[in-house]
């Protein structure tokens, strides 16, 4: 299955004194990515936590490679880096939809718990067929 970028367009709240977008909203497009992810993938944020998963994060890291303006259009590319019964690790690459410059790499760290007490599970055993889409899409993204 091919994973489309998730394409945004910047917004001027997001923009900080000097014009350019705030390194702050570049973790906010990481989850907005994220749930376009797990929506192209067929199994959305919705389901997994009707059915009971949640993705704790654990940490966030971004690094930035050039900036971003007011009314730009991003893509923004998901990836799964690293998957363990317990946890995953998700890639982002931003780059800018026009010109494909690379805007920012980064990545989120997640473990999976019961939506309820927030439990850590093996999402292998509660929820096989969701482990399955995640192993399958194990890589960094490219382009």
């Amino acid at each position: 299955m091919t994973i489309r970028p998730y394409v945004r367009r910047t917004q001027f709240y997001e923009t900080d004194q000097m014009g350019i977008i705030h390194h702050a909203n570049y973790i906010r497009w990481f989850e907005e990515a994220r749930v376009d992810f797990l929506d192209q993938v067929g199994f959305s944020y919705g389901r997994a936590r009707t059915e009971g998963i949640d993705f704790a994060v654990l940490g966030v890291s971004c690094e930035y490679k050039s900036m971003t303006r007011f009314q730009e259009e991003v893509a923004i590319l998901v990836g799964i880096g690293a998957l363990t019964p317990a946890r995953m690790t998700v890639t982002y690459r931003i780059t800018d939809a026009a010109t494909g410059a690379l805007r920012v790499t980064g990545e989120s760290r997640h473990c999976f718990v019961r939506s309820e007490g927030l439990r850590p599970v093996s999402l292998k055993k509660a929820i096989p067929a969701l482990y399955e889409i995640f192993a399958a899409q194990t890589r960094p993204p490219t382009g």
